[in-house]
């Protein structure tokens, strides 16, 4: 357990201790952007590939059992993170946001319910694979996403609202980190016609996967 702790922490602060801090504007300048990004991405590969080995030898405990009827909202949950997921490959990524105009476009398909689509779809796995797993080593593994998605969130918002200030902030207007919060506050409304694209890939993929995860991981998270 204690290599999979120190695993899910080299995971955590590889994302959360340098991708939205100024360490990763002191590598960048020292490595270039492209230099960064190639090192970055491999010392992402070996972070992740690290973790999944620890997790996959790590003593684990039952924490909770799962009452059915919680099981089938936990995968239901899991419908909104795959078409969450799929709108964030169809919509302007947040990170890009501030290049080419696309501040001031107006926010289109889900980035309407939320400006992180595609980290919330991760929160939202993670969440689920948390509580519906239910043991200590499943806490840790599937807990450092949680936390990395979740921190990345304001994380991103402050490095995009660095690179244009005035940009963001009519963009952070329209949209909000919560889902539907821009909504709710009048401040947006979701345009249907943009997210059944989304919301139909998102359904096949669900779909396709409640039928293959027996066959990948061994276990059906239909809760029969």
């Amino acid at each position: 357990m204690i290599a999979l702790v120190v695993a899910a922490l080299i995971w955590v602060l590889l994302h959360v201790g340098i991708a939205g801090t100024r360490a990763r504007a002191a590598l960048a300048a020292r490595l270039g952007e492209g230099g960064f990004r190639t090192t970055f991405s491999l010392a992402s590969a070996l972070a992740i590939t690290l973790l999944v080995l620890a997790w996959r030898s790590a003593p684990t405990a039952v924490l909770w059992s799962v009452p059915r009827p919680l099981g089938w909202v936990l995968v239901a949950a899991m419908l909104a993170a795959f078409i969450l997921f799929a709108g964030s490959l169809m919509a302007r990524n947040p990170t890009s946001v501030g290049q080419g105009g696309a501040l001031s476009a107006e926010p289109a398909g889900v980035l309407r319910i939320t400006r992180h689509p595609m980290l919330w779809s991760f929160a939202i796995w993670a969440a689920v694979h948390v509580v519906g797993n239910g043991d200590s080593a499943s806490l840790v593994f599937f807990g450092a996403f949680l936390v990395t998605a979740a921190l990345g969130m304001p994380s991103l918002d402050a490095k995009v609202a660095a690179r244009d200030p005035q940009g963001w902030a009519g963009f952070a207007a329209r949209t909000s980190i919560l889902p539907f919060g821009a909504v709710l506050a009048g401040r947006n409304r979701v345009a249907w016609r943009q997210v059944v694209l989304p919301g139909l890939v998102g359904l096949l993929a669900w779909a396709a996967m409640l039928h293959l995860h027996p066959v990948i991981f061994g276990v059906s998270p239909l809760p029969y």
